[in-house]
């Protein structure tokens, strides 16, 4: 088995590593740590992709920028055809991307065209999974009646989307961040090279993905970094909704073992909205509690009024469709072993 994973180093790029490495996979990675560009030395990706070198012998990383066309297609010609494409490379920062739209919109719409271009070209018989994410809703979501909690908002009992939110929802007529609009682009174009092209393709509309080896950062990744906060004792911002705004969280393993069950039995142009659903989600305040009790340190965090544009003050993803399609699929991870594991990756970085 041959398989190409982009964004390698971050979170799931790493995780989709790891996971096809035990299947003895050869896989073909690339990362040109633009991580760090978008968010500063701390939040770089060069530790994981060297430790992806050495504890990997089937791993090879290239250091290239998915907008290449020239280089990613010399990739698929001279290390394809691929059998898995995972694709997770982005800008994934809606607060960033206002500060370089252009950079934005080139890696996630114009990146992602690359990619599938070169896989309708040069291995068409492989399967191609994409990284989306819940923001291609735009702040849709904040329309649903909420009901404010002592801890949390909740979604009013009885709700269609009581179970959480499913692929139902528009896309249209909401305010997506400019980072939601280049995903958006990415979304609809790996939606068509299934349908117009024929090909097994599929884009995963991401709750907040999750795990260890997130290298977290203030406009992104949300959990890791206020666990980081918390470890090191660093001051976090709280960005209005009384810290009671919700999100579901699903580990990098889980979203990598979903990916694996699609792969097994692919579709054409399908999208999944993937999350911890009821399983496994936290408000603000709830993480700030249960990251303080589980590490005996106290936060130090200052609340701001103003929200975030566009952000979500309540998501918890509906995952059943995927479930329908792959029954056999289960969650292995909850809230409390995430956080868990978050702390214990921390600690032993320091």
């Amino acid at each position: 088995m041959k398989i190409l994973v982009t964004g390698s180093g971050g979170l799931i790029g790493s995780q989709t590593v790891k996971f096809y490495a035990e299947k003895g996979a050869e896989i073909i990675g690339i990362d040109n740590n633009m991580r760090q560009y978008f968010f500063g030395e701390s939040a770089s990706t060069k530790w994981n992709v060297e430790a992806l070198k050495k504890n990997h012998s089937q791993y090879t990383h290239f250091n290239v920028d998915i907008r290449n066309n020239e280089e990613i297609e010399d990739i698929f010609k001279k290390q394809g055809p691929f059998d898995l494409i995972v694709h997770t490379a982005a800008q994934p920062s809606h607060d960033w991307a206002a500060k370089e739209p252009f950079t934005d919109f080139t890696i996630n719409a114009n990146g992602t065209l690359v990619l599938l271009e070169n896989f309708r070209k040069h291995s068409p018989k492989g399967v191609f999974i994409f990284t989306s994410t819940n923001k291609v809703y735009g702040d849709t979501p904040n329309a649903l009646p909420l009901v404010e909690l002592e801890t949390r908002y909740e979604i009013q009992e009885g709700h269609k989307f009581s179970k959480g939110i499913d692929e139902t929802m528009s896309i249209d007529n909401s305010k997506h961040s400019l980072f939601g609009a280049s995903k958006v682009a990415a979304d609809v174009l790996v939606q068509e090279y299934g349908k117009y092209f024929g090909l097994s393709t599929a884009a995963f509309r991401g709750g907040c993905l999750t795990g260890p080896d997130h290298s977290g950062a203030e406009l992104h990744g949300f959990l890791a970094y206020l666990a980081k906060c918390v470890v090191e004792g660093k001051k976090y911002m709280v960005f209005g909704y009384k810290g009671k705004q919700v999100r579901d969280n699903i580990h990098s393993w889980d979203l990598v073992n979903a990916f694996d069950h699609f792969y097994n039995n692919p579709r054409k142009g399908e999208v999944y909205n993937i999350g911890g659903a009821r399983h496994s989600n936290i408000s603000m305040i709830e993480a700030i509690r249960e990251l303080e009790k589980l590490t005996g340190k106290k936060l130090d965090w200052e609340y701001v009024e103003e929200n975030r544009s566009g952000d979500h003050i309540w998501y918890i993803s509906d995952v059943s469709k995927f479930k329908n399609h792959y029954p056999n699929w289960e969650f292995k991870y909850d809230m409390s072993m995430i956080l868990r594991e978050i702390i214990e990756a921390l600690e032993k970085r320091k």
